[in-house]
């Protein structure tokens, strides 16, 4: 759990290096918004960086925050509340989880989930 705690920590922070410590080389990320059923996947360490600096990109005010964690084994799960405003100024806050799948005290996967607002 501290390692998600962790990993929180350095997203709230834009601390890519802080996050990236933690991941395995052969990491995959699966994003939240994608073509596919499973949102967009990043298989790779170095397309999983790419992929969370570019989260850092598109929303430079992005802050992490209310996040709870759990581990069981070799497979977590993460709560949070992600806010900011994304480059082309819309103003987000979602509610959102992740999934780990973790091995020999790395990340394996990051599955991630948002809450999708709707307004009326």
């Amino acid at each position: 759990m501290l390692m998600l705690q962790a990993i929180a920590r350095a997203f709230d922070e834009h601390d890519l290096d802080g996050i990236m410590v933690h991941f395995a080389d052969d990491a995959v990320f699966e994003g939240p918004r994608g073509t596919e059923a499973w949102g967009t996947r990043f298989i790779g360490k170095e397309a999983v960086r790419e992929a969370f600096a570019a989260r850092f990109s598109g929303i430079p005010d992005i802050r992490y925050r209310h996040d709870e964690h759990f581990v069981d084994g070799d497979r977590g799960a993460s709560e949070w509340t992600l806010s900011g405003t994304t480059a082309d100024g819309q103003r987000i806050e979602v509610r959102g989880c992740d999934l780990w799948t973790l091995r020999g005290g790395m990340v394996v996967k990051k599955d991630s989930y948002w809450k999708i607002r709707t307004t009326g």
